[in-house]
């Protein structure tokens, strides 16, 4: 059994995309904090802060280590976050000479966001592709049955003919803007979140700026001043996530429509019933304002976690835990679900 939906040992079936899952398994997220670990130890050797030797050693081991995952929760129960447990067991792990250099100048914010940040990245990727996907499967279906007739309806009632292709475009128009902006995202590049105790990088002194633009180089994360307390950067991502799997509800939410009207749209494969025998539910495109609605409400959520007190919010920051996997799940299966229903019209409109 599972609380969630998204991996839940049936349900998921409906609701889950693993891919994009993946990026937030503990596995992913402790490969990436330790990739954090040791190009930290790199960059602050290329600035001459600590020896190359050292910063190599501990590297190395970084990039070997496997936690105890039992100490790692009995840890964040005690601390809050990983981070400290996480530092004490790689200290324990590096030669003893190495252990003082490494998380050296850093918090365990700097590490868990940019971890984030570095994942977050895959999925936009993973996303992006999906998205060219289905792109050019709503460009196929305008070819074969773009100019064939349907009703168009205004506020729920019949109004004007238009053609199939008028409809397609007002499916295929949002995701275009949506690529743009995700594009645009990946080129600018999600940021580093690297600042230390209270985001000055004091410990650092007047190498803050020269480690924090190696540190940014080698994990291909923006090289941008502290994030620590100004979660936009999580919200756009967040409601980019949203945009997608709200503008598929509307793919969905009209296709549900036609399949009930019967004379319009033929959908091959729906869904089966236990009572009536005779019917062909169209279940991925009841999935898709499901999915829809979820993200539109998880997305508050992500908005209240602005508020962070000071320099830093436990409270805000956890919030953001909880909410941003499952809102970027939901985007991902969206896409998964809205090409295979593309994939599943036989016929759109009428000759």
């Amino acid at each position: 059994m599972s609380l969630s939906p998204f991996e839940h040992p049936f349900l998921s079936g409906l609701l889950g995309d693993e891919e994009t899952a993946s990026q937030f398994h503990a596995s992913a997220d402790l490969r990436c904090m330790l990739q954090f670990e040791g190009a930290l130890a790199r960059a602050q050797a290329q600035a001459g802060m600590i020896p190359a030797d050292a910063a190599g050693r501990i590297a190395a081991v970084a990039a070997q280590f496997s936690p105890d995952m039992a100490e790692l929760r009995q840890g964040v129960a005690q601390d809050g976050v990983v981070i400290p447990d996480l530092v004490r067991q790689l200290r324990k792990a590096v030669q003893p000479e190495d252990a003082a250099l490494v998380h050296l100048g850093a918090t365990s914010q700097d590490v868990i966001d940019s971890s984030l940040m570095m994942r977050l990245t895959a999925v936009l990727r993973l996303h992006a592709t999906r998205l060219d996907r289905l792109v050019t499967a709503f460009e196929s279906l305008r070819t074969l049955h773009g100019q064939r007739q349907l009703m168009g309806h205004t506020r729920m009632q019949a109004a004007i003919p238009i053609t199939a292709g008028d409809r397609i475009e007002s499916w295929t128009a949002p995701l275009l803007r949506h690529r743009g902006r995700l594009r645009a995202c990946l080129e600018q590049g999600l940021p580093l979140q690297f600042g230390g105790a209270a985001g000055t990088l004091d410990k650092l002194g007047d190498k803050a700026d020269e480690v924090r633009a190696a540190l940014a180089g080698h994990l291909g994360l923006a090289n941008m001043h502290q994030w620590q307390n100004q979660r936009d950067h999580l919200v756009e991502v967040a409601n980019l996530f949203c945009l997608i799997s709200d503008s598929l509800g509307k793919f969905g939410q009209d296709i549900a429509l036609m399949a009930q009207m019967q004379d319009e749209l033929v959908l091959s494969g729906g869904g089966g019933s236990s009572a009536m025998p005779h019917k062909q539910n169209p279940v991925g495109a009841e999935i898709l304002v499901t999915l829809a609605r979820y993200n539109a409400t998880q997305i508050s959520g992500m908005h209240h976690a602005m508020v962070h007190e000071q320099e830093r919010s436990g409270a805000a920051w956890t919030l953001e835990w909880m909410l941003l996997p499952s809102i970027a799940v939901t985007a991902g299966t969206a896409l998964i679900t809205a090409e295979a229903l593309v994939g599943k019209i036989r016929s759109l409109g009428r000759d």
